[in-house]
């Protein structure tokens, strides 16, 4: 079982900068592949980014590209997402997620074994 905790998430003005972070409990953190995802009131999760175990690949969203940027720390535990230029429209839950060697459909929320409480961030206009 792997339990994950999200944090750093808070209100911001548009065009300002906030730091995710996911700490995890997982004993093999570097085998699994690490995403976030959010979810907006009234809209279906989106996928946002993920991260390879090993951290040499990453994938995005287009809405976040060149503004958003995930990273891990396997010898902490722990996977970043650093946000900015943020909209109003990345106004969302943000939760980070977490599958064992997931090679493939990283952006498929189905895939992901294991999904931390989420935290808030607001971007106000």
């Amino acid at each position: 079982q792997v339990q994950l905790v999200e944090s750093g998430g808070g209100l911001v003005q548009a065009g300002g900068s906030l730091r995710l972070s996911c700490a995890a409990s997982a004993r093999t953190f570097s085998s699994y592949t690490m995403a976030w995802f959010r979810q907006a009131p009234g809209k279906e999760r989106e996928f946002v980014t993920a991260i390879s175990w090993s951290g040499g690949s990453t994938y995005y969203a287009d809405s976040v590209k060149g503004r958003f940027t995930i990273s891990r720390d396997n010898a902490k535990n722990t996977v970043y997402l650093r946000m900015v230029s943020l909209k109003p429209e990345d106004t969302a839950v943000y939760y980070c997620a977490a599958a064992y060697l997931l090679l493939r459909q990283l952006d498929v929320g189905t895939q992901y074994d294991y999904w931390g409480q989420g935290t808030q961030v607001t971007v106000s206009s």
